[in-house]
């Protein structure tokens, strides 16, 4: 299928100089027009996700010492190198996207999902990404999805389109998360304004369960809002923190000792568990934060978890 260009490329917000240096690089070494530039909007299909370009460059993954609500399994910082753009989703996988993919395949999905009731987390029968307990439309990110559905749609997807979609790596994940920022938070240090970037658990959460950790703000959004219906981060993507958790590709290790600089996944440690990134509507402002890092059992589903695409880009 041919790739379907926004009218104009999205220009990049400034960025660190690390970025711009690591795209020095990578033009220097291919010829300008091999590829499409950073910034630039594409479908491979009409009906197909909607992709960004994002820059080459390195960046600091993990968090420092001194920042609040740290945990010591985002250590030890360690500098990566992305050598290569990539394309990454806009937005979450969508409910109606993932749908295309099942009426397509007849992929068995089950008939459970983990969902929280009573104060506790609970295997439902009934539940699924069709009926995740809660309304949806087509344009909110699809839940109740494990690591291998996620990552079963990959597959069915480039072999449409013939090209390489994939699940992110989780240093992948954090720096189109940070998108050059340094802070905890790609729109700063604090949770302040985190109703206008992320759907998390917010002021009307806390009503509902007394609980103070929660932001002291209103987005709007009791479970899952629709994909985009908050501010982008610099590199032009949405809901990167908030709304759904995201599968990557990595195996769960419990801290970064050994783990690759190159951008690559993590194939080794406890496979059976697969990282999460990123929180989702139920969580805290203390999620949020772009170095925050989780794990679920690869085959459970849950309803605060889904995915987004990664494409390499070829000539």
């Amino acid at each position: 299928m041919s790739l379907v260009l926004a009218l104009a490329p999205v220009p990049v917000p400034p960025v660190l100089a690390d970025y711009k240096e690591g795209q020095r690089a990578w033009d220097a070494g291919r010829p300008a027009a091999a590829l499409p530039p950073p910034g630039t909007r594409f479908r491979d299909c009409a009906e197909c996700p909607e992709m960004m370009v994002v820059p080459a460059g390195s960046y600091t993954m993990g968090s420092p010492p001194g920042e609040e609500w740290r945990d010591e399994n985002e250590s030890p910082q360690h500098r990566v190198t992305i050598a290569e753009p990539f394309a990454v989703e806009v937005y979450e996988v969508t409910r109606g996207e993932f749908a295309r993919f099942v009426s397509a395949t007849g992929h068995s999905m089950g008939n459970s999902c983990w969902i929280y009731e009573d104060g506790e987390w609970k295997d439902r029968a009934g539940y699924s990404w069709r009926s995740p307990g809660f309304r949806q439309t087509d344009r909110d990110p699809v839940v109740c999805v494990n690591w291998a559905e996620a990552k079963a749609y990959v597959r069915w997807l480039s072999s449409e389109t013939g090209k390489e979609y994939r699940l992110l790596s989780e240093s992948e994940w954090e720096y189109v998360a940070r998108a050059g920022t340094t802070t905890s938070r790609y729109w700063g240090k604090s949770e302040s304004g985190q109703c206008v970037h992320a759907n998390g658990a917010d002021k009307a959460a806390g009503r509902r369960y007394g609980d103070w950790k929660t932001a002291k703000c209103e987005d709007g959004h009791v479970r899952t809002s629709p994909v985009g219906s908050f501010s982008p981060n610099g590199f032009g993507l949405h809901d990167v923190p908030g709304n759904v958790w995201e599968w990557v590709e990595d195996c769960w290790n419990d801290g970064y000792a050994g783990a690759p600089d190159d951008g690559s996944a993590w194939l080794r440690g406890d496979c059976g568990l697969r990282v999460l990134r990123g929180g989702s509507w139920d969580s805290y402002p203390v999620l949020l934060r772009s170095a925050y890092r989780s794990w679920f059992v690869s085959s459970l589903r849950f309803d605060n978890v889904g995915f987004r695409l990664a494409r390499t880009l070829t000539p």
